[in-house]
């Protein structure tokens, strides 16, 4: 399955300490759902929320979707940065992040 056994630890015992959660819960199917997302769902992690919103986010692709001013052929990382900057969409955007956001259609964690 391509998982490490830290993982498969992690889940396992989270499930065995919710096992009390769930009992007496099967007949009540919407309750039973409830709790098991609850007891596997993830903890709350640290690091910086998101700097852009889904709105931002919307009109950056939408600006990569246009055709571009004539000078250029084509959108490059930093022309589209530059772009979104100039048309208030965000204050600042670096050309590695609209890279990470056209690729994947949203925002992602830098790679470590």
């Amino acid at each position: 399955m391509g998982l490490c056994e830290e993982t498969v630890g992690l889940w396992r015992r989270r499930w065995v300490e919710g096992g009390v959660k769930l009992e007496g819960l099967a007949a009540n199917r919407k309750k039973l759902r409830a709790v098991i997302e609850e007891v596997l769902s993830d903890k709350a992690r640290s690091g910086s929320p998101g700097k852009f919103s889904p709105e931002q986010l919307c009109r950056i692709i939408a600006v990569a979707c246009e055709t571009p001013p004539e000078y250029i052929s084509h959108w490059s990382r930093a022309e589209l940065a530059r772009e979104v900057i100039k048309r208030d969409i965000t204050e600042e955007i670096s050309p590695s992040s609209i890279g990470r956001f056209l690729k994947s259609g949203g925002p992602q964690a830098a790679s470590a």
